[in-house]
């Protein structure tokens, strides 16, 4: 009886609800910060890579909603792996996502380090990493029945300050504000808009993709929605609302300030605000972000604890890690999740001038390999029509272009390199993990079966 009232709870979202959930979610530093990454590449033309990024974000989602519609899984892109391929790929899904959450974790905690030296500059980055990361640890350890509403208060947050930024930077355009002697920078040429070339354009697409980053969360949640058909609309409204949203705010900001004033050390909507020399303005946004950046590091730091667990009661991981403590969170699991904070907050201090280059470009390629998997799986599973093959071959065409433009820039290089380790230990612990299982297996065969006797 207690089952089906706790079910029944679980199954009472409606489709706007989890459009607002999804963009609460994704919303965080991948934009207020990654952003800048793709602004320094490509200039202007920017706008071009967030709207083939919100394009290729979309054709994965409608696979996966399509996946979500027919067959909802709490395990969501992994369960649909495992049904695909077999144990292997469950174990491999789940373990990308493990890592590419670790990944993003250590991003947003540089991220928020760098948002709080606009106001203590000479603080080394280190410091402020170590701040956050016990700040999140408690959140975790609380565990308190309130932190999802204190999570949908965030996510008004994050809106509230796009909207803001949105608000001051149309007047601005306008000219009811002025710059620092900066007139409105129309492009008027090619080279202006394309400042990096199509190499540029190419190298900057990862960190488009990654501002999106986050549309895991609408599969994992699907299963609670009043009408399970209801999943595709949900995520297309949710990817409407964050495409216009951000392809305004980059507009914008391209608009407002030179190309060659941004910097990848600074959000570009702080140092757009920061020009016009409002009063407490930039201060507040910068304020707003810091929130937002650290609700999605506590969101991920559930999320990597979670998957641990559930890759622990799946057989997936050791046994112990799925143990809960006295506090009624898995020890062993934080622990684990504690040692990933604790190696970020020492890669701030051993390279805290490319620190964030490197974990959001390794974090957003980890993101692409699940997004690939995602595809295959797709095929698999849904019965696909010629126009559905065509989307799913665009989706894998534009991940690729992301993927294969890290190697061309130089600051990308390195977390790519991060990536692949990654990958090739995920694999090493299948082929052990594998070889041990059917070692055990033949020995329980051989005990079981008695040989034949040959006279």
């Amino acid at each position: 009886m207690s089952k089906k009232k706790g079910s029944a709870k679980e199954a009472k979202l409606a489709w706007w609800q989890l459009s607002m959930i999804g963009i609460g979610c994704i919303i965080g530093t991948g934009f207020f910060l990654g952003s800048a990454l793709a602004i320094t590449r490509t200039g202007p033309s920017a706008i071009i890579v967030f709207a083939v990024a919100a394009l290729g974000t979309y054709l994965v989602f409608d696979a996966l909603a399509k996946m979500a519609a027919k067959d909802p899984q709490k395990g969501s892109f992994r369960s649909y792996a495992k049904k695909a391929y077999g144990n292997w790929a469950g174990f491999s899904s789940g373990w990308v996502y493990w890592s590419s959450e670790l990944l993003i974790m250590g991003s947003q905690l540089t991220a928020l380090s760098l948002f709080s030296r606009f106001w203590f500059p000479d603080i080394p980055l280190w410091v402020f990493a170590a701040i956050f990361a016990v700040l999140g640890i408690g959140v975790v350890l609380t565990g308190t029945s309130g932190f999802e509403k204190m999570e949908n208060i965030f996510a008004v947050i994050k809106v509230a300050a796009i909207f803001m930024f949105l608000v001051i930077a149309t007047l601005a355009v306008f000219g009811v504000f002025r710059g620092l002697g900066h007139e409105v920078n129309m492009t008027r040429t090619l080279d202006q808009f394309f400042p990096g070339g199509y190499m540029g354009l190419w190298t900057a697409l990862i960190f488009g993709f990654y501002a999106f980053g986050g549309i895991e969360i609408m599969g994992i949640m699907a299963p609670r929605l009043k009408n399970k058909n209801d999943a595709p609309k949900a995520g297309k409204i949710m990817l409407l609302l964050l495409a216009t949203i951000y392809l305004f705010s980059i507009a914008f900001t391209v608009l407002l300030v030179p190309f060659n004033d941004f910097s990848t050390k600074e959000s570009p909507f702080v140092t757009a605000l920061d020009h016009y020399q409002l009063p407490l303005v930039p201060h507040l946004f910068n304020g707003a972000m810091i929130i937002a950046g650290f609700s999605t590091m506590c969101a991920s730091l559930f999320a990597v604890t979670s998957m641990i667990v559930t890759l622990s009661k799946d057989g997936d991981a050791p046994k112990a890690l799925a143990k809960k403590g006295k506090l009624k969170v898995p020890h062993f699991a934080l622990s684990l999740t504690i040692l990933g904070l604790i190696a970020s907050i020492v890669l701030a201090l051993a390279m805290p001038d490319r620190i964030y280059e490197y974990l959001t470009t390794a974090a957003g390629l980890m993101l692409m390999y699940n997004w690939l998997f995602l595809l295959f799986s797709y095929k698999k599973i849904i019965k696909l029509t010629t126009f559905d093959q065509t989307k799913r071959f665009g989706a894998i065409l534009l991940i690729v272009l992301a993927v294969s433009g890290t190697l061309f820039d130089r600051e990308s290089r390195p977390g790519f390199f991060i990536s692949v380790i990654f990958i090739a230990l995920i694999g090493l612990i299948l082929v052990i993990r594998n070889t041990v299982n059917k070692r055990k297996k033949k020995k329980e065969k051989d005990a079981k079966v008695p040989r034949p006797r040959f006279q």
